[in-house]
């Protein structure tokens, strides 16, 4: 498939697109990272950005993988983004993955990591192998998934609390795990309602404490949460956040241009709230 020889591609869409190719027949997706230098953890980001944009804009979940590794290059400081965010978009939207064409030195990083966390690399010599490969793993689309509620309107009411005279609407995510999409969905229709009624921004203050956002919810979750901010928010500050959530966030954030401003205690939270209220207000 087209692509061109890339190294740090600040958020070139036509670039990614180009290197990513959906063959609906063989319900597969292919990534094209051939020649492709991932020197950064924000390159990682902004290249699997993409790849669940296009998943996102399929409108099916589920897909095999078939990846093209030819004189892929990941530095050490990529690695562990690569690593992460590869885990995370196989455990929500994958079938089955299949690598090929891997250089001497990507094929042993992966079959390091493989031995590591117990997966099958599924690493071939050509493409023609690897599709052969895919056409003996099974299918698990079923009919359109339809998800059962996890929330309830009062629970979800209960979490939501305006602080009018400080300007701030407080979110309580704590202890709550995001399935899927239909749990963000449910939680952030109702946050927008909520907004809408007070006609006016609002400071968010998030307690992610105890919060799980599994990997079939975050594409939806970046995406909501990212047009709620810039809908109705003055500034956001999340606290709390155990370290995978934590450690997603601050990923994202590194490509999807937003700080990701977590502190570690609701009161260390609310200070840097008063601190974007004094920028703003000499602003």
């Amino acid at each position: 498939m087209p692509h061109d020889h890339a190294g740090v591609l600040d958020h070139d869409t036509k670039t990614l697109d180009a290197r990513i190719l959906f063959h609906p027949d063989l319900q597969t997706m292919e990534a094209d990272f051939s020649d492709l230098h991932f020197e950064t953890s924000q390159i990682v980001n902004q290249v699997y950005d993409r790849l669940e944009a296009r998943i996102a804009e399929t409108g099916e979940p589920l897909w095999f993988f078939l990846v093209n590794l030819n004189r892929t290059r990941i530095d050490p400081a990529a690695w562990t983004a690569y690593s992460r965010r590869g885990r995370a978009l196989n455990k929500a939207h994958s079938m089955g993955s299949v690598r090929f064409d891997a250089s001497p030195e990507t094929a042993a990083q992966i079959l390091r990591a493989a031995n590591t966390e117990a997966f099958d690399p599924n690493l071939f010599t050509n493409r023609d192998d690897a599709i052969a490969r895919l056409s003996e793993m099974p299918s698990t689309r079923r009919a359109k998934i339809k998800h059962d509620p996890n929330l309830t309107m009062p629970d979800m009411v209960r979490r939501i609390r305006f602080d009018t005279d400080r300007v701030i609407m407080h979110v309580d995510f704590s202890h709550l795990t995001f399935h899927h999409s239909r749990d963000v969905n449910d939680f952030y229709d109702h946050i927008e309602e909520r907004i809408k009624a007070t006609d006016r921004r609002w400071f968010f203050l998030v307690d992610l404490n105890g919060c799980e956002i599994l990997p079939a919810a975050w594409i939806q979750y970046a995406m909501r949460g990212k047009r709620l901010n810039e809908a109705a928010s003055l500034g956001t500050v999340r606290f709390a956040a155990g370290f995978e959530t934590e450690e997603d966030i601050r990923l994202r954030a590194e490509s999807q241009s937003f700080r990701p401003n977590i502190r570690n205690t609701r009161d260390e939270a609310l200070d840097l709230i008063e601190d974007m209220r004094a920028s703003l207000s000499h602003s």
